[in-house]
């Protein structure tokens, strides 16, 4: 039984690009070519026997591996022949099977070239049929694929005969999966209140009309409803809690948008979750907030992603206070950027760390440089200061490749590869800049300070 249908791949990979499907976009249904070596040897009757799961597990890694290769045409004759697994009398396996097509079948239906969306709402309205412990998923995830493809008003009208759908007692996992389709019309909701919101500020005053004005309060309403039973549940809710907190601003809710932002970033119930941080610092930054509270947001922000973008403005807020601790905090800000291979090739960063580097020596603060370094030395002259950089880096900024090698100087003395190369190549081109540089790292560099 395995070879039949190992024999049914093999052709189906050599013939697929011959095979034709009908669609239902011209028939009432895909109608795909189902072969009978499958089946001819196996009776329904024979279902207890292992051979029968034997040759739907053979069946399932055909399909696997045909989605695997894109061979969606195989796939989707397989798909047609691994539905008899239904007929297995263990209520586990026929759970188990039915998430199995629902997920494997709508995947080949959205990648089939003949396909269309008609074909995956015909699949989904048949799949809510089948088990109705998955009835609210297979609503959600429809739902989902119509936003995906620009359906909106489908969309929010199968999320509303989601929420009105009632079947026994409902488990924790399927209320779990009804916050998620209220939130998702939640967000329709605030689509609509902002699109209408967005017309309305354009039109004339004398325009206005009671009636319009009290429909975009309704979608309001409904969409502040939604997306606050939402996002308490704890979660990540980042599309839905920046509805929501657009909602409240809007209303003049600063005090209850900020409660929102600051439950998001900082109540434990919430996983770890970079995105709150920064949500709450733009936030507060729109609102003119004191730098001491956007840098108390910020450092949190770093110590979870040093390498953010948001660093840069991190650092210019550090700068700004007249602590001298924050001054240091801001050198270690730039060092740790620098970490990061998307940062290495960052001109403005290498500016801002030779800027502050020389500030910092002449303020007598050599150990705070001293201390980033001995972090790093061991790694940071492959990574950074190699000869092969550093004529990459003259033939593409010779400005920034010559603040580069200051900075590779002061840490490693004039003699590193870096900042040599750099010498040599610049020399003949800015001869008096590049002498006052050697001079300066004869000077200055942590080998020379250190010895002082």
């Amino acid at each position: 039984m395995d070879a039949e249908i190992a024999q049914l791949i093999a052709e189906q990979d050599a013939s697929t690009d011959k095979e034709s499907v009908w669609s239902s976009c011209s028939h009432p249904e895909i109608r795909l070519p189902l072969p009978t070596s499958i089946l001819q040897f196996q009776n329904v009757s024979d279902r207890k026997q292992t051979g029968f799961r034997k040759t739907v597990q053979t069946c399932l890694s055909g399909i696997q591996k045909a989605m695997f290769h894109h061979q969606w045409q195989t796939a989707a004759e397989l798909m047609t022949n691994y539905f008899q697994i239904l007929e297995d009398n263990t209520t586990r396996k026929q759970e188990s099977a039915s998430k199995v097509i629902w997920r494997m079948g709508t995947a080949i239906l959205q990648h089939h070239p003949n396909s269309c969306p008609e074909d995956i709402s015909l699949f989904a309205g048949k799949m809510k049929n089948i088990g109705v412990k998955h009835y609210l998923k297979v609503c959600l995830e429809h739902a989902i694929h119509l936003l995906c493809i620009g359906k909106m008003d489908e969309a929010y009208r199968e999320l509303t005969l989601a929420e009105t759908w009632r079947y026994g007692e409902k488990s924790a996992d399927q209320h779990k999966v009804l916050k998620l389709i209220q939130g998702y019309r939640a967000m329709l909701d605030y689509y609509t209140w902002a699109k209408k919101n967005s017309v309305l500020h354009q039109t004339a005053d004398d325009a206005v009309d009671s009636g319009s004005t009290q429909e975009i309060h309704n979608y309001f309403r409904q969409a502040s409803i939604g997306l606050h039973d939402a996002v308490e549940i704890p979660g990540v809710w980042d599309p839905f809690i920046l509805s929501y907190v657009n909602l409240l601003d809007f209303y003049d809710g600063f005090e209850e948008a900020l409660k929102v932002l600051n439950n998001y970033a900082y109540d434990s119930k919430f996983p770890p979750n970079p995105n709150a941080h920064v949500y709450l610092y733009e936030f507060l930054k729109g609102h003119d907030a004191s730098p001491k509270k956007l840098m108390k947001v910020l450092r949190i922000l770093y110590q979870m992603v040093p390498s953010h973008e948001l660093m840069l403005e991190f650092h210019s807020l550090l700068l700004q206070s007249e602590k001298k601790k924050h001054h240091k905090e801001a050198l270690d800000v730039l060092f740790c950027l620098l970490d990061f291979a998307t940062w290495k090739e960052n001109v403005g960063t290498w500016k801002r760390l030779m800027k502050q580097m020389k500030k910092a020596i002449a303020q007598g603060h050599t150990d705070w440089i001293k201390e980033q370094w001995e972090l790093r030395q061991d790694w940071w002259p492959a990574f950074h200061f190699t000869e092969f950089r550093a004529h990459r880096d003259f033939e593409e900024n010779e400005s920034s490749a010559c603040r580069k090698a200051m900075i590779a100087g002061i840490l490693m003395g004039k003699g590193c590869k870096y900042f040599a190369t750099i010498y040599h190549l610049g020399y003949k081109v800015q001869n008096v800049k590049l002498k006052k540089m050697r001079q300066y790292v004869k000077d200055h560099n942590l080998l020379q300070l250190s010895a002082c």
